[in-house]
């Protein structure tokens, strides 16, 4: 009989890791930083704060732990045992970190008497933990449910549907909590956006080569045995002296492609090299269709 514990690969374990890392780094910006400031910029936080004020005695981190709870049933009753584990992991691990921070370190006030510092704090951080939520294929979930709801049931866009109910609760801060923190809900809506696509590029990002060589022998070994990857290999004509060439077209990570370039730099100083950045590298050895 198979051990269960022994089927779970390293690659899980570190998919588990990093999902757990993402979870914690969101639940610190939103606690520490978001909460103090009400800093309403959508979502089930955004809601949360909104609720706390309108309603003194509800807390803000028991109040998005309810609704998330709420939102993890609703989503396993639409969709049943293929509603994902580690979106139920994600949120009830979110949910309790923030009621565990209010419990150990209530905070009664922000850490300081600046606002946009805050406020690049409290984006940064959920942002960060967001975008390797997303990379590995995991959510926090919260209105990222109601959004699965909708996708399956409706042919609305969910992006620009998310992202005007976002924006509706930020602008209801400006009635709530005064029009600074409104427009500063505002604006940390918008640097949300651009922070988890940079930080989703960033991990992803890999360097495509277009090597164009006289001796694609040695390059070639090395790419295959000493950097565990392979190569496209063609024939070409150089257009100023006709002639013949050999180019080589390559994808990696960033450790490697330095390792790469300093060989061939060291071994081939004639050879031209073409380096271009990528974040969406799909085959094997890299990432499959989702």
């Amino acid at each position: 009989m198979n051990n269960p514990v022994k089927r779970i690969g390293r690659a899980e374990i570190n998919n588990f890791l990093l999902v757990t890392l993402g979870t914690v780094l969101t639940a610190v910006g939103i606690y520490f930083f978001k909460f103090p400031n009400n800093f309403s910029t959508g979502g089930v936080s955004g809601i949360s704060i909104l609720l706390g004020r309108l309603v003194p005695f509800l807390s803000p981190a028991v109040t998005m732990w309810a609704i998330n709870l709420i939102l993890l049933l609703v989503g396993f009753l639409f969709f049943g045992r293929g509603f994902g584990l580690m979106t139920a992991y994600c949120s009830m691990l979110y949910s309790f970190l923030t009621w565990l921070f209010e419990v150990i370190y209530p905070m009664t006030q922000p850490f300081t008497d600046q606002p946009f510092l805050e406020l690049c704090f409290a984006m940064m951080l959920p942002a960060v933990g967001s975008a390797i939520l997303f990379n590995c294929n995991a959510s926090s979930g919260g209105t990222d449910i109601v959004a699965m709801i909708l996708k399956k049931y409706t042919s609305l866009d969910i992006g620009k549907a998310l992202l005007v109910s976002d924006a509706l609760i930020a602008a209801s801060a400006c009635f709530v909590f005064g029009i600074r923190t409104g427009l500063f809900s505002l604006l940390g809506l918008v640097i949300k956006a651009f922070v988890v696509d940079s930080v989703i590029e960033s991990i992803n990002l890999c360097k495509y080569f277009t090597i164009i060589c006289n001796d694609p022998e040695p390059i070639c070994e090395f790419i295959t045995k000493e950097l565990n990857r392979s190569a496209t290999v063609y024939q070409a004509e150089g257009a100023y002296q006709h002639n013949q060439k050999t180019v080589i077209l390559t994808v990696m990570k960033r450790s490697q492609a330095v390792e790469l370039r300093n060989y061939i730099r060291m071994n081939q100083p004639s050879a031209f090299i073409a380096i271009t950045n990528s974040s969406e590298i799909i085959g094997k050895g890299f990432r499959g269709f989702n």
